[in-house]
């Protein structure tokens, strides 16, 4: 290879368009998990036998959408990241990588425990029902789901917010929405465990925003583009 020229294998990787859309489909994913997993849990009737194997389905449904959610937060975290570029800082980047990828973990960790549920209750319904398996469980998962998992969704919400406000790159209202959205996951998940859908619901208005703006800077560019 002559000097001067750039060998084509070393073009730099560039951020996928589509990658905004990973909010958004996270979002649409974790709803439906959300009310799935909540619904079954919190039953006081899914002690009763008939009623089990309905809640079961439920169960099973959630669980596998769960993993295609977990993808799309991860892309909806590489898309953050990219909008950091330059700005960004090890100390807060640490926070939120760590208390976004923790969420992740005991979300999973919360779902493989009700799958496990699932397949004993698959196995033997008679015994699972006349034990102590099904209450212990469903403590298990509330726990992981309600105290642990949401409140690191709200730290990583806080850091985030943090960080906007400091770099400037979201507008200040969307740093207060977050903040807002934030204090009501950690303080009122102990009053409304429903609470948890607005993690999701923010991360749907937050990747709308990231695309619209996008849509803007690649209409301004164009423009920009066709006249000179």
């Amino acid at each position: 290879m002559k000097s001067g020229q750039v060998h084509l294998s070393y073009r730099p990787l560039r951020t996928p368009k589509a990658a905004a859309f990973a909010g958004i489909a996270f979002s649409v994913l974790q709803i439906i998990s959300y009310i799935l997993m909540q619904s079954s849990i919190q039953a006081e009737e899914l002690l009763e036998q008939g009623l089990l194997g309905e809640y079961a389905r439920h169960v099973s449904i959630a669980l596998g959408l769960l993993p295609f959610a977990g993808i799309a937060f991860l892309w909806f975290l590489g898309v953050l990241r990219d909008r950091l570029g330059h700005l960004e800082d090890q100390f807060f980047s640490t926070l939120f990588f760590g208390s976004g990828l923790l969420y992740l973990a005991m979300t999973f960790v919360s779902a493989a425990i009700a799958g496990g549920l699932v397949t004993l209750y698959a196995v033997s319904p008679d015994l699972f029902v006349n034990s102590a398996v099904l209450i212990f469980g469903r403590a298990i998962i509330y726990k992981f789901n309600n105290i642990y998992a949401i409140r690191m969704a709200g730290m990583f919400m806080f850091v985030l917010g943090t960080i906007w406000v400091r770099t400037g790159l979201m507008p200040r209202w969307m740093a207060i929405l977050t903040y807002l959205t934030a204090l009501t996951l950690i303080i009122g998940i102990a009053f409304w465990p429903w609470s948890t859908l607005f993690f999701p619901i923010w991360v749907f208005v937050v990747s709308v925003y990231i695309l619209v703006l996008n849509y803007r800077y690649k209409r301004e560019y164009d423009g920009v583009t066709l006249t000179a």
